[in-house]
């Protein structure tokens, strides 16, 4: 006579539910990792880093590289953090955080050694595709070892069920970055400073929309990149280029911002609306009003994001999105586009790479895979 099998027996055979399930940037937000402050220090002198700020701001970094964050510049940018993420959880969201790192630290590979950065942009190290956590190749490299202080976060979705995966690790030797780059003046061919010599690329180069995935170029992400994770992701999949006019591209989501099924932003200094993909075409495009003027102190600051970053949107779901308080002509701009704007203030965390797109990585989303394109 067969005993019956045990509880314990009978909970392995289960099939894990992944904790992680998100195909796109406006299925209702369940849970998300939200960026962290402690530790940051000021990115190093690279040319991959510098390529992308003003040349004044680059002088000031060759000084200040690797030397923690003034304390009046963290604290102001963790008021506001702390205050995004208790409306976030009001909102019903899980929030996980990283771990706390000492990013002024020393570190170094066989080639090169450099300090850290910060893991206040979690949207930037990891890219999720469904179930799937993708580790990306990012070109700085004082951001070699970022993911590292999200571990325990990658290790709880694997072993719930969560499919788990990085892209080959780069070397970042010198053949990687053209020795003589500088920046593409109006009217010059676009270039780049990444060579192809191996692939590279910021997960916030890349936006969803199901099974459909729009990416730029840029100096942070190279065609090799692209290509990788083009075969990575398979026929199920489709990657399409967006053409950007920003002479220092670095990152989508201030160019070109996916906010609900057939909507899509785009800013009117990069993209040129007639040259963007065909499979666009019956999609509305909502052109992104200027930004707000702000006083010389705030522009000095958002230097590293340039003044768009009024794009920089989290969407709650179709209709609710997290925008910044201070932009009030994207507030009523998303008003007028029958969007439900929820002001909320992050403009300091500008020092650390974003707004409230870059400060997360949506994990989970309530949706399943669709496409939403021609």
């Amino acid at each position: 006579m067969m005993s019956e099998p045990s509880a314990t027996a009978a909970d392995a055979a289960e099939p894990l539910v992944s904790p992680v399930n998100s195909h796109n940037e406006w299925d209702p937000l369940e849970e998300i990792i939200v960026g962290r402050l402690d530790g940051a220090a000021i990115p190093s002198s690279h040319p991959v880093v510098t390529c992308n700020i003003p040349p004044w701001a680059a002088r000031l970094q060759r000084l200040a590289a690797g030397f923690k964050y003034p304390r009046m510049v963290i604290e102001r940018a963790q008021q506001e953090l702390d205050q995004f993420i208790v409306l976030l959880q009001s909102l019903d969201v899980t929030v996980r955080r990283p771990d706390a790192v000492d990013h002024s630290r020393r570190f170094g590979t066989p080639d090169w050694s450099s300090r850290g950065f910060c893991n206040a942009c979690p949207r930037d190290s990891m890219l999720v595709i469904g179930d799937e956590i993708i580790e990306t190749p990012m070109a700085w490299p004082c951001r070699y070892f970022e993911t590292h202080s999200y571990r325990e976060i990658l290790k709880d979705y694997f072993r719930r069920g969560a499919r788990w995966t990085a892209a080959p690790k780069p070397q970042l030797t010198d053949a990687l970055f053209e020795t003589d780059f500088r920046v593409p003046r109006a009217g010059e061919p676009m270039r780049y400073i990444l060579t192809e010599f191996e692939p590279v690329f910021d997960a916030a180069d890349f936006v969803r929309a199901g099974r459909d995935l729009f990416v730029t170029r840029s100096n942070v992400t190279n065609q090799m990149g692209i290509d990788w994770l083009r075969r990575h992701l398979g026929p199920g999949y489709r990657i399409h280029e967006i053409e950007s006019r920003c002479r220092t591209p670095m990152h989508i989501d201030t160019t070109f911002v996916v906010l609900a099924p057939g909507k899509v932003l785009v800013n009117p200094e990069y993209i040129d609306i007639d040259r963007l993909p065909d499979v666009l075409s019956s999609w509305n495009i909502l052109i992104a009003p200027e930004p707000d003027p702000l006083d010389e102190y705030l522009l000095k600051i958002t230097s590293m994001c340039g003044k768009w970053l009024s794009m920089n949107v989290l969407m709650v779901d179709e209709k609710r999105v997290i925008a910044e308080r201070h932009h009030t002509g994207m507030l009523r701009a998303l008003e007028k586009w029958g969007f439900e704007p929820i002001p909320c203030d992050l403009l300091h965390y500008a020092p650390f790479g974003g707004s409230f797109h870059c400060a997360t990585l949506d994990v989970r989303r309530r949706g399943t895979l669709e496409s939403y394109v021609d």
